[in-house]
């Protein structure tokens, strides 16, 4: 019986969810016939791209940069929930529900927050969607890198910023379990459609291997019903990088528009 790392950290809140994963986690591993090596102290990086890694969630950007031929991937998750559908999700992009601006172009100047420099979600669908709109190269009058979309949201109730890009799936995560935290907030505008933020395995990895780990987690989710649902989770599809591109593909529109960076 080997051991690898088997985490999900990209969704781990609200408590529920990260119950869930916990639990397809553990089936896997049985049917699997692996026990878990703790990934304790090792930052999301060097989980991505441990020799020991078995399952793990990653985002799509990073994916087509910093990980590209590092990894392979297993599948793409097909969450059914608001604004995240047959294989893709998107940003909403919030601002607070008693600002009294309606509109991306009555927010220009205002302050930006994003949750980190090589985030899809949080940066780049936001880059993409404001591109049309900055002026010299810049559409805030201040950006702030909070850590993480939950403390974007906090940032938002807080009034240290006044707009902020959140991935689709952990707002209706929130907006369901934890609506406290998104209570006070309006969706202002969407970005465009993106792949689901795809499932990895180390590069090593066969195509047989790929094959029965996708098979085993799409038996586990129809093993526990419960779980399928609590996530929004019916089914991992297929990927391949392909699906991907469009990422980048986002990315040099904005820089083809002289938005290069939020800021």
């Amino acid at each position: 019986m080997s051991q690898h790392h088997t985490e999900l950290l990209m969704y781990v809140a609200p408590e529920p969810i990260r119950a869930a994963n916990e639990r397809w986690i553990a089936r896997i591993l049985e049917q699997l016939g692996h026990t878990r090596l703790s990934a304790d102290g090792l930052s999301l990086p060097e989980l991505w791209l441990s020799p020991d890694l078995l399952l793990t969630q990653t985002c799509g950007y990073p994916l087509m940069t910093a990980l590209r031929g590092q990894v392979r991937l297993v599948g793409r998750p097909r969450y059914e929930l608001p604004d995240a559908s047959a294989g893709n999700h998107c940003s909403l992009i919030l601002s607070r529900a008693d600002d009294p601006r309606q509109t991306l172009a009555q927010l220009r100047d205002s302050r930006g927050v994003i949750n980190s420099e090589d985030s899809n979600s949080g940066m780049n669908l936001f880059r993409q969607r404001l591109a049309p709109l900055h002026q010299h190269g810049q559409f805030f009058a201040s950006v702030g890198i909070s850590g993480g979309h939950r403390e974007s949201l906090r940032w938002l109730r807080e009034h240290r910023a006044d707009l902020a890009a959140i991935d689709s799936v952990t707002y209706a995560y929130l907006a369901q379990h934890a609506p406290h935290e998104v209570s006070a907030l309006r969706v202002i505008a969407r970005s465009a459609l993106s792949p689901t933020l795809p499932f990895i395995t180390v590069a090593s990895a066969t195509d047989e291997q790929i094959e029965t780990l996708r098979h085993v987690m799409n038996q586990t989710l129809r093993e526990l019903p419960d779980v399928a649902k609590t996530l929004g989770l019916p089914e991992i599809l297929p990927a391949s990088t392909r699906d991907y591109q469009i990422l980048l593909d986002y990315q040099q529109e904005a820089e083809a528009a002289g938005y290069s960076h939020v800021r």
